[in-house]
């Protein structure tokens, strides 16, 4: 069974750093695209940061120069440093990831969703 794990999130002052960490588990063949998204209560899903399946990346404007993706590729890892947090990033951040997984019917390309980190960052 394919699955993103996420871990790392935590409840931070403002300026502080937090390190997000998604795991994608499973009989994964390739990543196409990978990344995270934010949620914070009342809002719509956003883009924060993502690997796109060019290899570029893309971050929301409002995290520029402070957010920085990475990843793992031999552990299927994708890694989110927040720095320099503020109160308007607190949220729900949840992995996203375009893969191409080992299914009973053979090779399948497939969008999945982790569960969800908490984010909050105090004034």
């Amino acid at each position: 069974q394919v699955q993103l794990v996420e871990s790392g999130g935590g409840l931070v002052q403002a300026g502080g750093s937090l390190r997000l960490s998604c795991l994608a588990s499973g009989t994964i063949l390739s990543i196409t695209a990978m990344g995270w998204y934010r949620q914070a209560p009342g809002k719509q899903r956003d883009l924060v940061a993502a690997f796109t399946s060019s290899g570029t990346t893309n971050y929301a404007d409002s995290v520029k120069g402070r957010f920085t993706i990475s990843r793992d590729s031999a552990k299927n890892t994708v890694y989110l440093q927040m720095n320099s947090l503020k109160p308007e990033d607190t949220g729900v951040y949840y992995c996203d990831a375009d893969l191409v997984v080992l299914l009973d019917s053979g090779r399948s390309r497939r969008h999945y969703w982790g569960q969800g980190t908490q984010v909050t960052v105090s004034s």
